[in-house]
């Protein structure tokens, strides 16, 4: 097999494509070292351009395709032996593991070598999850955990003559997806092989310690799945248990036990590996395995940065995501220790130092609960806590993870609960993750009636505003999202150079505030849009088109009086980075009309698939300062 490597600084012609009979399950030493040989390459091909994103500042995940490499080495033999016996995809229920897809479709030649150097790189078409139709040899999209077992039930039922492969984890089967999945899988018989990669991580923890009763074997076995479990890193043994798994009729789990990053020296075991390796460990890696260019290759790499420089914000970066949990903990701590046992409880779904949880979790332990990868059973045991009048329930996830939780939050309504949730990573801003990660359509929680129990769904702009928002809802009944961003935000500044949610500011539910005043015109943000705009209506006003600007942080409650002051000017921009279908701007035209305003009207949001990288993602959805501007200009005439 020929591979042009060219910039790529690791010889993966040396990629040796066996055809293994699955009919046959003693390897013979030859086929044992080449297996090996194959093992070994790609692991080092996957710390090196993992690392890559690493030193580039986009993240990404090591630990997951590295593990797995000997599973997925055996099933390209496989596939390879027999094409027409398998449905040849390396199907995954962990998305983050993206870099198997992406080494495996550039073995396969599909991929050109060179980009995996490029890994999560804006515009580089190789994301953090794979994303069918964007990236060359990419043959599935799998979102988020647990979402992969039940599609590949389907496959399985389109291709009954095959056998059908889903890479899983303990992480993933914790998902109530795949419980189901499981009893439909026996239940028809399917040809589904699971290979679950077992290693006792997670991203907050370990699932021994905040699970103790959880058993994927036993889990799976109770559902009628054919289990056996083992040790991946003995070759032989794996590889007769695939054989095994392959000739044996109907659904089969592979559960594999073994370290997260194994062989990694400072990774394995440890938390840390389910994220990127930093370059200071790959850089040690590397050079244990005789891989110079690799470090040489990582060394020069320069952090890419954003040259443009915003006016109308300061220099006080806040991540808002870390600020609710220090608001949170404010708020507790002017409560007695028994009366913050009795009236408030903590729920976290495995992301408590993404979401600001973990503040909370080091500061009162006693009302937080470390729990699984489950956000529909987690938000409903919150909502469940607050049922009673003076109770408050407080959840937190990914805003990406809301559209799961949808049947939750109307149930937590209907049983009048009083809720609190933290959705972060709301937007599109630093997700390298991509597309299915985007957390726009977060007006899905506002799912009641008219006449239904209190919803709230607030977007702080900075660190301050997230503060304020906090301490002033937290005590409220009812259901309320509060959303921020993965991104850092700088601190709003009024007319004045002065913080705007700076000394003596007081947030009031419901009602929106004017950031600049303006007769032109006004442009409608929020959230992490709001310093983009800001720095748009600023420039547009130094180049004489008086443009106002207005903060609506309370997006689902209608201000009738700034309704009528809007409504009065010549034009409204509602710009966004929520979904164009679902989100504000979707509906602020309707609440104009409705009242009789008939301004021209336009909305920028998030319109198409991700771009990867950073900060990338606002221009590439047209939301930047820029794209700002130009739609102002046309509306303005």
């Amino acid at each position: 097999m020929t591979i042009a490597t060219q910039t790529f600084p690791i010889d993966l012609g040396a990629y040796k494509p066996l055809a293994l009979d699955p009919n046959k399950p003693t390897l013979t030493a030859e086929e044992r070292d080449a297996l090996k040989a194959n093992i070994q390459l790609c692991r080092d091909a996957i710390v090196f351009f993992t690392a890559t994103g690493a030193a580039r500042g986009v993240g990404g995940h090591t630990g997951g395709p590295y593990d797995t490499v000997p599973e997925v080495v055996i099933l390209d033999a496989f596939f390879r032996a027999a094409p027409d016996k398998f449905v040849p995809i390396f199907f995954d229920e962990a998305g983050h593991r993206v870099a198997t897809q992406y080494l495996m479709a550039a073995l396969r030649g599909e991929l050109p070598v060179e980009r995996l150097a490029r890994y999560r790189e804006a515009h580089s078409e190789l994301p953090g999850h794979p994303e069918l139709g964007l990236t060359p040899g990419i043959k599935f999209s799998s979102g988020r955990l647990g979402h992969m077992w039940p599609y590949v039930n389907g496959v399985a039922m389109a291709n009954p003559d095959k056998v059908v492969f889903c890479l899983g984890s303990d992480g993933s089967q914790q998902e109530g997806n795949d419980a189901e999945a499981a009893r439909l899988a026996v239940a028809q018989n399917l040809n589904v092989k699971l290979l679950i990669d077992d290693n006792d991580v997670t991203i907050a923890g370990h699932p021994s310690d905040y699970l103790p009763g959880f058993s994927v074997s036993k889990t799976l076995t109770g559902h009628g799945v054919n289990v056996n479990e083992g040790d991946p890193e003995d070759i032989d043994d794996l590889y007769r248990r695939l054989c095994e798994a392959v000739t044996t009729d109907g659904p089969v789990a592979l559960i594999n036990k073994r370290k997260m990053c194994v062989g990694i020296e400072g990774l394995e075991g440890s938390t840390h590996g389910h994220d990127v390796i930093s370059v200071e460990v790959a850089i040690a890696y590397l050079q244990s395995r005789g891989q110079t260019a690799a470090v040489d290759y990582l060394k020069s790499i320069k952090k890419p940065k954003p040259d443009y420089a915003y006016i109308g914000s300061g220099d006080k970066l806040g991540s808002n995501r870390n600020v609710f949990g220090e608001a949170v903990v404010s708020v507790l701590s002017s409560m007695s220790e028994a009366e913050r046992k009795e009236k408030v409880m903590c729920i976290d779904s495995d992301l408590e130092g993404s979401c600001g949880l973990k503040t909370i979790r080091e500061a009162y332990p006693d009302i937080f609960v470390n729990s699984g990868i489950m956000e529909r059973g987690n938000i409903s045991a919150a909502a469940g806590f607050g049922m009673d009048k003076g109770k408050q329930g407080i959840f937190g996830t990914f805003s990406a993870f809301l559209e799961m939780c949808i049947s939750e939050i109307t149930m937590a309504r209907l049983n009048y609960s009083n809720l609190l949730c933290h959705f972060s990573h709301s937007g599109v801003d630093d997700m390298a993750d991509n597309t299915c990660h985007f957390g726009i359509n977060n007006f899905f929680a506002d799912n009641g009636l008219d006449d239904g129990y209190e919803t709230r769904l607030y977007y702080p702009a900075d660190a301050a505003q997230m503060t304020a928002c906090v301490k002033a809802v937290f005590f409220d009944p009812g259901l309320r999202f509060i959303f921020s961003t993965r991104s850092k935000v700088p601190n709003i500044l009024d007319a004045n150079g002065n913080s705007f949610f700076g000394e003596g500011y007081t947030f009031v539910p419901g009602k929106d505030e004017v950031v600049r005043e303006g007769s032109a015109g006004y442009v409608v943000s929020f959230g992490d849009t709001l310093y983009r705009a800001v720095d748009a209506v600023d420039r547009l006003r130094q180049d004489g088109l008086d443009v106002g600007l207005i903060n609506k942080p309370t997006l689902n409650v209608i201000d009738e009086e700034m309704m009528a002051k809007i409504g009065a000017a010549p034009f409204v921009l509602v710009a966004e980075s929520l979904n164009r279908r679902t989100g504000l701007g979707s509906r602020f035209g309707s609440w104009l009309l409705e009242r009789g305003f008939t301004p021209k009207y336009a909305y920028l949001g998030v319109h198409k698939e991700g771009c990867g990288g950073l900060w990338e993602q606002f221009p590439h959805q047209g939301l930047d300062p820029v794209g700002i501007m130009n739609k102002v200009k046309q509306l303005a005439g």
